[in-house]
């Protein structure tokens, strides 16, 4: 029966490898498809191109937006900081923002995956079945390849939370210090890293309470120190630009089916971190990863609620959660519980079922996040599994766009998306004038000024920190050539001058979204 067993075992586990890979190939062609793309596919990566390219001209994007170009950025420094030297070689470009993005997610596949290694007894291939599975997860397939910043923060916070694990609780004094810097390092990524730095501090105080708190007042002070100085430096547009306007209104109903839908979709991994939690709760001590996950899941998810956050907001506790489910299986896999008599005993007469549950977890997760082409290649798989495109002509998302929040992206672009923007390109260089554009990728391409940046001014207008005179008055004296709406973010009174300014001249559907051109009103001057 054992050899029969663990031949099943194996079997499985090759299968749920190849399931996995499977999944991985899929992101590795998104990723080759997305990173030379010359245009927006992500609402913002023109702007994130836009800080990058200040700050290689030694310039912060931490501005007054009441005076042209209205430009601000509300994200941290480093991610851009990084991609700057690029700008020197290669000028404005999408592709290497992209591409450290995507090798940041593979960074963090690694981590999951050493982190299983080190504290899964040594397990090599549920290790790497724990890396793959954060790559597969449909949320973090979204954003991997993107000109974002989320992507880096969230590998910033696995490497720093790995460290910890280990350096704390050894006095690892060095160790301390380095994953502290790398949690300082997410924060001035993304602001959301502060879930992740006061979850690690939470379990350090949990742990040893004076050294925890010896540690967090070095952390604070590093930590200010560097916010003082972009504050000074910005002239308090830091501030303002990066914290007060990101305070956006909550929707409980996108927060409850976000919540849902990662439930949905990482369920088989999320029951076994549950019992690893459960497990260190009443027979050991918990671990950071468990205190990781828990503020992860609830404030990030509950975070994912506000206008513009969404399912990337989960990102973090999928991590936390490969790691803890895949801790979970490898103990079990391997016998190597620290249990009393009786759940030991339990665990032993389990033994040959928790062999076969193992893979099988990872295979019914697999088919819970399975995203792919229905075409080309992929034709003959996507028959046998009968999916059918519900993502866009030809692509199949497991969890199709339905929920709110739940980013409207993932399929590939085509030769058509390409030459659709190109031909707003070639309009926008047929004027003379600024071109006021809810993309800025059309005016990188166009040689043209990067006008405002609509979503930092609508959120500023709504914390009552922006009037637009200015730019309103630039609208209604048709000093714009053109005027490119997406998703008509700019705040009320822009889009009420715009209506009265400007008509609608022609519609270009690029990436499934339609622009809309529009030009100054009949009578005005070209």
């Amino acid at each position: 029966m054992n050899t029969i067993v663990r031949r099943l075992h194996r079997g499985l586990m090759l299968a749920a490898s190849l399931a996995l890979l499977l999944s991985f190939l899929v992101y590795l062609l998104y990723a080759t498809n997305l990173i030379p793309f010359p245009f927006d596919y992500d609402q913002g990566e023109g702007f994130e191109l836009q800080d990058t390219v200040l700050f290689s001209q030694g310039q912060l994007p931490y501005r007054d937006t009441e005076v042209y170009p209205f430009y601000s950025s509300n994200y941290p420094p480093l991610y851009h900081v990084l991609a700057a030297p690029m700008v020197w070689i290669f000028g404005p470009a999408y592709w290497y923002g992209r591409m450290l993005s995507f090798l940041a997610s593979l960074a963090s596949a690694c981590a999951v995956g050493y982190a299983v290694y080190r504290d899964g007894h040594r397990h090599l291939w549920l290790a790497a079945l724990s890396g793959l599975a954060f790559l597969a997860s449909n949320f973090v397939y979204h954003i991997g390849p993107l000109f974002r910043q989320h992507t880096l923060m969230v590998a910033l916070e696995i490497a720093a939370i790995v460290i910890l694990a280990r350096a704390f609780p050894q006095r690892d004094k060095r160790g301390i210090a380095f994953g502290l810097l790398l949690l300082i390092c997410a924060g001035y990524t993304k602001q959301l890293a502060a879930i992740t730095a006061v979850a690690a501090f939470a379990w350090m105080f949990l742990r040893q309470p004076r050294a925890a708190l010896r540690w967090a007042a070095g952390f604070i002070v590093f930590g200010a120190l560097i916010f003082l100085w972009l504050n000074l430096a910005s002239d308090g547009h830091w501030w303002t630009q990066a914290i007060v306007a990101n305070v956006n209104q909550f929707h409980p109903s996108q927060a409850f089916g976000l919540f849902v839908l990662w439930f949905q979709l990482h369920g088989f991994l999320l029951v076994p971190a549950g019992l690893l939690m459960i497990y260190e709760t009443y027979f050991d001590r918990l671990s950071i990863y468990a205190i990781w996950f828990i503020f992860a899941a609830l404030v990030g998810g509950i975070a994912s609620g506000t206008w513009g956050a969404g399912d990337s907001y989960f990102t973090s506790s999928i991590a936390a959660a490969c790691i803890l489910s895949g801790i979970c299986l490898s103990r079990s896999v391997k016998a190597a519980w620290r249990s009393p008599p009786w759940l030991q005993r339990v665990l032993d007469g389990a033994a040959w079922p928790i062999l076969l549950l193992a893979p099988l977890l990872y295979l019914g997760y697999a088919r819970a996040t399975l995203k792919m082409p229905t075409q080309g290649a992929f034709a003959p798989l996507a028959n046998l599994l009968r999916v059918e495109p519900n993502a866009r002509e030809s692509f199949y998302d497991s969890a199709s766009f339905d929920v709110p929040g739940y980013a409207n992206i993932g399929y590939f672009v085509s030769e058509e998306d390409e030459a659709a923007g190109r031909r707003i390109v070639d309009l926008i260089k047929g004027s003379d004038r600024p071109v006021l554009s809810e993309d800025a990728s059309f005016a990188f391409a166009a040689d043209r000024d990067i006008v405002s940046n609509p979503t930092q001014l609508r959120n500023l207008f709504l914390a009552g920190l922006f009037r637009g005179d200015r730019l309103i008055e630039m609208i209604e004296t048709h000093q714009f050539g053109l005027v490119i709406l997406r998703a008509q973010f700019y705040p009320t009174p822009v889009l009420e001058a715009i209506g009265r300014a400007y008509e609608h001249w022609q519609t270009i559907h690029m990436n499934r979204f339609d622009y809309l051109i529009l030009r100054p009103k009949s009578g005005a001057s070209e």
